[in-house]
C-alpha cells in the first residue's frame, strides 16, 4: 500500500525532511497492515527491513537460553523496530507481534540511504534508536541477571524434595540437636530411676536401635537435601555464564552496528563536501 507524505511527518525521524523530500520518499516506502495477533517477521528471517508503527500495538520479543519468550520493546507510534537488522543485513534476532489492528511503515535500506543523502543529520536520530535498543538490551540483561536460583528449584521441586529441604534443615539445627539432646537424657534417666522395671534398662538396646533406624533414614534425605544445593549452585553458574554471554553478544553486536552507521555517515558527508566543492 502506498504511504502519503502525511503519514511520513508523524515520525520524528522523517519530519527533518522538507514537503519535496518527504514526498519522494513517500513514494520508496510502503505501508503495511496487520490484523491481532499477525507476525510482522520472526526471529531468523532475512534482515533488510525496518518498521515504523504508524498506529496500533506491537511487541517486540526473543527466546532466552531457556527456551522462555521475553520481551525486548514495544515501541510507540512514531518509533522504529527491527532497526539493527536492516543497517547491517543480518537476520532478525527478535519476533515481532501486532497486538491489535496495526498499520506500519516498512523501510529497507536504500530509502535510509536516499534519507542520508538528503538530511545527513538524519543519523543522529539514527543512533538515538540505537541507543534506546542498547538501554532495552542492559534491561534485559539486568532482568535475567536477578533471576534467582532458588526460585528457580522451588517451582521445579516435588513433595518429597521440598520435605528432604525441610528435614535437612531441621536436622541441621540447634533446635534439632537440644530437643533430640533432652529426649536422650529423659529417655535414659527414666529407665535407670525405673531399675528393674524399666522397659529398656541399661545399656539401652532398644535406643541403639532407634538411634540407628534414625541414622539410616536420616543420611539418605540429608545426602538428597545436598544434592539438590548442587543443582542449585550449577543453576546459578549457568546464569551467570548466560548472562555474561548475552551481554558480551549485546554489545558487540551494537557496537559493530553503531561503527556502521558512523561510516555511512562519514561517506555521505565526504560526499557532500566534494559536492560542494565542485560547485565552487
Amino acid at each position: 500500500m502506498a504511504c502519503s507524505p502525511d503519514v511520513l511527518t508523524k515520525v520524528p525521524l522523517f519530519a527533518l525532511l522538507d514537503e519535496e523530500e518527504t514526498g519522494v520518499l513517500a513514494t520508496q516506502v510502503e505501508l503495511k497492515q496487520y490484523s491481532a495477533r499477525q507476525r510482522i517477521y520472526k526471529m531468523g528471517d532475512t534482515g533488510g527491513q525496518a518498521y515504523v508503527l504508524v498506529s496500533g500495538g506491537v511487541r517486540v520479543t526473543t527466546v532466552d537460553e531457556d527456551g522462555q519468550e521475553v520481551v525486548v520493546d514495544e515501541p510507540s507510534p512514531g518509533e522504529f523496530f527491527g532497526f539493527a537488522s536492516m543497517l547491517d543485513g543480518a537476520d532478525h534476532q527478535t519476533t515481532a507481534t501486532a497486538l491489535e489492528e496495526t498499520v506500519c511503515i516498512e523501510v529497507d535500506r536504500d530509502d535510509i540511504a536516499v534519507l542520508l543523502q538528503r538530511k545527513p543529520m538524519a543519523g543522529m536520530d539514527m543512533l538515538s534508536v540505537l541507543g534506546r535498543q542498547f538501554h532495552a538490551s542492559q534491561q534485559l540483561v539486568r532482568v535475567r541477571s536477578m533471576r534467582n536460583p532458588n526460585d528457580v528449584i522451588q517451582e521445579e521441586s516435588t513433595l518429597g524434595e521440598r520435605v528432604a529441604d525441610g528435614v535437612a534443615h531441621f536436622g541441621g539445627s540447634w533446635g534439632f540437636i537440644i530437643a533430640f539432646a533432652v529426649v536422650l537424657v529423659v529417655y535414659t534417666w527414666t529407665n535407670v530411676v525405673l531399675g528393674k522395671g524399666a522397659w529398656d534398662p541399661y545399656p539401652f538396646i532398644l535406643l541403639n536401635l532407634f538411634l540407628s533406624m534414625l541414622a539410616a533414614v536420616q543420611a539418605p534425605i540429608i545426602m538428597m537435601s545436598q544434592n539438590r544445593q548442587d543443582a542449585k549452585d550449577r543453576l546459578r553458574a549457568d546464569l551467570d555464564y548466560a548472562v555474561n554471554r548475552r551481554a558480551e553478544s549485546e554489545i558487540q553486536g551494537l557496537s559493530k552496528k553503531l561503527h556502521l552507521l558512523g561510516d555511512k555517515i562519514d561517506d555521505i558527508e565526504e560526499f557532500l563536501r566534494l559536492t560542494h566543492r565542485s560547485d565552487a
